[in-house]
């Protein structure tokens, strides 16, 4: 009886030993990355890629600002390409078949606004952003055991409807680096599908950790890698060049 005692109370050591709340999860993750003074420090992220595809690789470069600006731009066949541009109130791209600009209607310039909150990580302050977290039961991911944390930040609009807006995060608990970042797509051809984000390869710049490889896709599909080649922190932009071209 007192053996059995003994081995309860050891694994209820060890089981309190190895339990984590979801705050201490993200607290060593910005610990192990940086420092949350030094992420609280962004104000731009700057990365300079390239996407493989069937025609090559493919240059690309991505912005986010904390004022809520950004872009992406790739280069194909010479020609410099906008995807989509943001300045804060306005978003835009360029049509693949004209080549001309064209304004995103009004449901995507407000998602895109009402994501400026996310910057420079939806984790950091989160609760002062209105953002809620639940720890769910860890899973295993391509061999690395992964605390499992449930994000759920502002609700996002869908067809003129606010809906959740909830997604997934796999953290290693080794390093406490998310490894997969998994959302239901809410609309679209691929509506009702998981959309998937791998992380691997994080490297250090400036004294915080980014990922420097990240393979997008849907869950069970093939996937596209994107390779990071540098990352600018609070980088110099030119923020006309955001601006739609009226005209």
């Amino acid at each position: 009886m007192k053996r059995i005692t003994l081995l309860l109370a050891f694994s209820l050591i060890c089981l309190f030993v190895s339990a984590q709340s979801a705050d201490e999860i993200i607290e060593n993750y910005f610990e192990n990355t940086g420092g949350t003074e030094a992420w609280n420090n962004i104000t731009g992220l700057r990365y300079n890629a390239s996407v493989n595809a069937p025609i090559g690789e493919i240059p690309l470069v991505m912005y986010n600002g904390k004022d809520g600006s950004s872009f992406v731009k790739m280069t194909l066949q010479g020609n410099e390409i906008i995807q989509i541009a943001f300045d804060g109130e306005t978003a835009w791209g360029m049509n693949m078949m004209s080549m001309q600009a064209e304004k995103k209607d009004s449901e995507i310039t407000e998602n895109l606004k009402r994501a400026i909150k996310e910057f420079p990580d939806p984790f950091l302050n989160y609760k002062e952003k209105g953002f809620s977290v639940e720890l769910l039961e860890n899973e295993t991911i391509e061999g690395s055991e992964c605390f499992k944390i449930k994000l759920t930040k502002m609700p996002t609009l869908v067809d003129g409807e606010e809906v959740e807006n909830v997604t997934y995060y796999y953290f290693d608990t080794e390093n406490f680096v998310p490894i997969l970042v998994e959302a239901e797509i809410k609309s679209g051809p691929a509506k009702g599908n998981i959309a998937q984000t791998f992380f691997s390869d994080y490297q250090e710049v400036d004294g915080l950790y980014f990922s420097f490889s990240f393979t997008q896709g849907l869950k069970g599909q093939p996937s596209q890698t994107i390779t990071i080649k540098s990352v600018e922190i609070n980088p110099e932009i030119d923020k006309s060049s955001l601006i739609f071209p009226e005209g």
